[in-house]
């Protein structure tokens, strides 16, 4: 591998080269945007968030089946009176100016006029303000029709009308979370290439150092989008989650491998006249490292095909399409960018043969030549920060309820939280619990099923709600005394599940119970989540664990690099979720957020421990361990350091976004790239290097000296 990258690099480094590569890059380019699709244009809101098989959804199924009444997208329509109480004749007359209109899809409404007073009032909240009406949508809509549907029910409301309508629920939710994330696109995409462009020039003084590798990102950028729109066209959607963050990971990515390309290039630069040969002497240093960064980023993403849950699972076509051509993008159009523009690329600093390569005054190198001659008290104290930032995470409180993500004045969340004022929040998102028996049941047997289930920890009540034609399948409401979304009623739930077997041997049943709702949709996401952490954790360590021993030819150096990132990792967690909760009171995270963040600071953080572990076995060949790792962390350590600071800043602006599964997400992450940045990378890897790397040979201490 080494000498065909060699091959390659020396060729892109030539003057006739470095035209080809960018010309084959730009004819790409056109060619995709003439013939190809956008990504765009296969976005889906809302993904399939679980396996056929998990119990969730195999309930569902079988409820459609029974009751082919249940088919659709559900919907509730939130009446309130802006003041005092709402009448009963007002909301039956929305209601019918509703149905008159003939709104695209809207396929069920409840007929509130026709219905006994008495069942009337179980639509409305016991101070006869505020009522909740369950509409269907019809199950063949997208995202973008709903919310076209929804805005005609508003226009509605507001011409008909004179108090407040909200739309909430699974069709609600869909249509806004669209909504909000085709708005804060471009707001990411406009703050990503901001910062880098500002943090570049104020780092590296350098107009052209800022916008060479932009230019890179940027035709990437419309490559990846393409060839995206073609994976979207053979049938895998594009979660509009999972794009957003590809467009983090790919500029964030491909800035940073430039980065670590410019910079040994002006090295370089400093000891070749010719541009053409400094490039060339520059990828051989950095160019396989660089394609190993890339490597094990684009392993990480992979791996997310082995996780079970909706939205991490489609994170794998889309991440590791970018990461594959952000990866040949660092090896080949970066390095041609940069010759072709030669030493004007770092105008007005310009290197000149004969230059320092490090000037021993800078903070590096002074960090380096503590590290090496007191790496004791330097692992000490940084282990301790780490491990008192890791042990945070035992207060970890995780939340299920997926409206608190969504901001405050999102119409679906303030149409939830209207109804969560008014109603027991139990009885808005009541369990669904299906009985399906291998005989008859008669009406006896079902209302002792019924007394059954009553009797369960935290159950509030159960209701009969509808029995098939052949009664052989039953289907109840069950109400808990906890908030459906809270642990309460999600280890209740589980506790029932668990025992569904001895309960309808209590009631002599013979059957299975089955059970949906949102309460058992959270029992789900916890499992299906825990299961996907333990997994993809397992696989991705160990799979870079194993390509790091390709890299170093060595067992115990992956260990350092793999055993500081996972400490980094849970560190970056435990201070993180701190840090969120001081600064902005969140005080419960999405159970997603340690899965997300561990792929990306396990596979973007490895990437400065195979820098700085490459240059100091590369110095190692000609300096004893102490001074090779001087070397190592005084010349790289410039260029880590303002990769992770720009990395991190890049990862920061999801904090942009509305949602905060990806405000806490980007915060985190921000958080773990800089202590690996500054802390992993610059002290701790390189004091264990000290430590327990032994010289070669017969060399001595006075050797060393």
């Amino acid at each position: 591998m080494r000498k065909t990258l060699h091959t390659l690099t020396d060729f892109i480094s030539s003057k006739k080269g470095m035209w080809v590569t960018v010309g084959v890059w730009l004819a790409l380019t056109i060619i995709l945007a003439a013939l190809a699709p956008s990504a765009r244009d296969y976005e889906v809101s809302r993904l399939d968030p679980f396996p056929d098989d998990t119990q969730s959804v195999v309930a569902e199924q079988k409820m459609d089946h029974y009751f082919s009444e249940n088919d659709g997208i559900p919907a509730i329509l939130v009446f309130q009176a802006k003041e005092g109480k709402l009448p009963t004749t007002d909301v039956s007359e929305a209601i019918k100016h509703i149905t008159e209109k003939n709104i695209h899809g809207l396929k069920q409404v409840v007929p509130l006029a026709k219905l006994p007073p008495k069942a009337q009032e179980s639509f409305y909240s016991e101070d006869e303000t505020t009522a909740l009406i369950p509409v269907h949508f019809d199950a063949s809509l997208d995202t973008g029709e709903i919310s076209d549907s929804i805005d005609q029910i508003d226009d509605v409301m507001e011409s008909n009308t004179t108090f407040k309508m909200e739309v909430t629920g699974p069709a609600g939710i869909s249509a806004d979370t669209k909504n909000l994330f085709s708005r804060a696109d471009v707001v990411l995409i406009l703050a990503t290439v901001g910062i880098i462009l500002v943090l570049l020039v104020v780092i590296y003084r350098s107009p052209a150092l800022a916008l060479i590798p932009l230019l890179a990102a940027g035709i990437v950028y419309m490559v990846v989008n393409q060839v995206l729109g073609l994976i979207g066209k053979a049938g895998v959607p594009m979660g509009s989650q999972s794009l957003s963050i590809m467009s983090i990971l790919l500029f964030a990515a491909l800035i940073d491998y430039s980065l670590f390309v410019f910079s040994r290039y002006r090295e370089e630069l400093k000891t070749h006249e010719n541009k053409h040969e400094a490039m060339r002497y520059a990828m051989r240093g950095v160019g396989l490292p660089v394609l190993f960064s890339g490597g094990t980023v684009l392993v990480a993403m992979l791996v997310l095909f082995f996780a079970n849950f909706g939205d991490s699972h489609n994170f794998a076509p889309l991440f590791s399409t970018t990461m594959f051509f952000v990866m040949i993008a660092s090896v080949t159009l970066v390095p041609a960018l940069f010759t072709i523009f030669g030493r004007k690329s770092f105008w007005p600093l310009i290197p000149k043969v004969g230059d320092k390569h490090v000037k021993t005054n800078s903070i590096w190198s002074k960090i380096g030549h503590f590290v090496s001659r007191k790496p004791i008290i330097s692992v000490s104290v940084i282990g301790i920060f780490l491990l008192f930032s890791a042990s945070n995470i035992l207060h970890t409180h995780y939340e299920f309820d997926t409206l608190k993500s969504f901001p405050k004045d999102m119409p679906s969340r303030v149409g939830y939280e209207m109804l969560e004022e008014k109603f027991n929040p139990g009885d808005l998102a009541p369990t669904t619990v299906l009985l399906e028996a291998d005989k008859e049941l008669s009406e006896a047997k079902y209302t002792q099923f019924a007394d059954i289930l009553a009797d369960q920890k935290h159950v509030e009540n159960v209701q009969f709600n509808q029995i098939s034609d052949h009664k052989k399948a039953v289907s109840y409401n069950v109400t808990f005394d906890a908030n459906p979304y809270s642990n309460e009623a999600m280890d209740a739930l589980e506790e029932i599940m668990r025992q569904s077997e001895a309960i309808t041997k209590e009631a002599s049943v013979e059957g299975s119970l089955y059970f949906t709702g949102e309460t058992a949709t959270a029992v789900d996401d916890r499992s299906v989540n825990n299961r996907d952490l333990k997994v993809i954790i397992t696989l991705e360590t160990l799979l870079i664990f194993t390509a790091l021993i390709f890299l170093t030819k060595s067992i115990k150096m992956p260990i350092y690099m793999m055993g500081t990132i996972l400490i980094s990792y849970v560190a970056a967690l435990g201070l993180g979720m701190f840090l969120v909760d001081l600064f902005f009171g969140i005080e419960s995270i999405n159970n997603r957020v340690p899965l997300y963040a561990f792929v990306f600071l396990v596979a973007l953080g490895i990437d400065y421990n195979i820098m700085l572990v490459s240059r100091f076995m590369e110095e190692r060949k000609h300096h004893p361990i102490r001074k090779a790792v001087e070397i190592a962390v005084s010349h790289t350590g410039g260029v880590i350091s303002s990769a992770g600071v720009i990395l991190a800043a890049t990862f920061a602006v999801l904090t942009t976004q509305p949602i905060e599964l990806l405000f806490v997400f980007g915060f985190i992450v921000a958080v773990g790239i800089l202590m690996d940045t500054f802390l992993i990378r610059g002290i701790l890897l390189p004091g264990l290097l000290v430590l327990f790397e032994k010289e070669k040979g017969k060399q001595t201490e006075v050797e060393q000296q």
